[in-house]
């Protein structure tokens, strides 16, 4: 899917799991498709919004009627989630003048809702997503299930296996805590559970293309501002 724009979609078109580095609203105008992504696992149909934050990833499998899909730019202060609103079709018109506008028309109406799926493999989603740290086998076992047969059946539903999971939620956490940590890389590294700065740098390089002491320099530099 484009970043910002329209996209149309075949029936039983698939998306493999990929990423995008910045976040964008989705809005279903018709059709419908099943995602599955660091959030979990949704249906979606017209009038749900899925917001997507940063180098978050997913995979998208199109229904029988395909499907027609809104990509708008991030608004501020509008959390990752899944929602609807009531008249997709009036922001559809609103974007074809001012995406920023339908944007915040978008953001205006938009309703939180969880529909997520809730089979094994997204409650291990969920699971990783909240623990990082998480033994896989250890769960897979507390369920009755063989850890093997959790490892492919996971990768089939969300397009990566149960450790690369782990390693990007790792991975988008300590992100997320990048721009204001006041320590060591080093420090940062232990405190997200990489098991030095140098496994933390190649994570985070390898989603975002940057090192983290660029991207560490960058935000120090926007909570400057410009110089005058």
């Amino acid at each position: 899917m484009s970043a910002v724009g329209l996209g149309r979609h075949a029936a039983d078109e698939r998306l493999p799991r990929h990423r995008h580095a910045e976040g964008y609203i989705a809005v279903v105008l018709g059709g419908g498709y099943e995602e599955a992504g660091d959030a979990g696992r949704f249906t979606l149909r017209p009038g749900m919004v899925v917001v997507h934050g940063g180098w978050t990833a997913h995979l998208d499998r199109f229904g029988v009627h395909g499907a027609e899909v809104l990509n708008l730019p991030l608004a501020p202060g509008l959390a990752p989630g899944v929602g609807t609103i009531d008249d997709p079709d009036a922001a559809a018109r609103l974007a074809e003048r001012d995406p920023r506008a339908a944007t915040a028309f978008v953001a205006e109406r938009f309703r939180a809702s969880d529909e997520r799926h809730a089979d094994w493999p997204d409650l291990l989603a969920a699971a990783l997503s909240a623990d990082p740290d998480l033994a896989i086998a250890s769960w897979a076992r507390g369920i009755g299930l063989d850890p093997a047969s959790v490892s492919r059946g996971f990768a089939r539903a969300y397009g990566a296996s149960p450790k690369r999971f782990r390693i990007e939620a790792r991975t988008r956490r300590a992100l997320a805590a990048l721009s204001g940590w006041r320590g060591t890389l080093a420090d940062l590294a232990a405190d997200q559970g990489f098991a030095d700065q140098a496994h933390m740098a190649r994570a985070i390089a390898a989603m975002t293309g940057v090192p983290p002491i660029r991207l560490r320099a960058k935000s120090v530099q926007a909570s400057r501002g410009p110089r005058r």
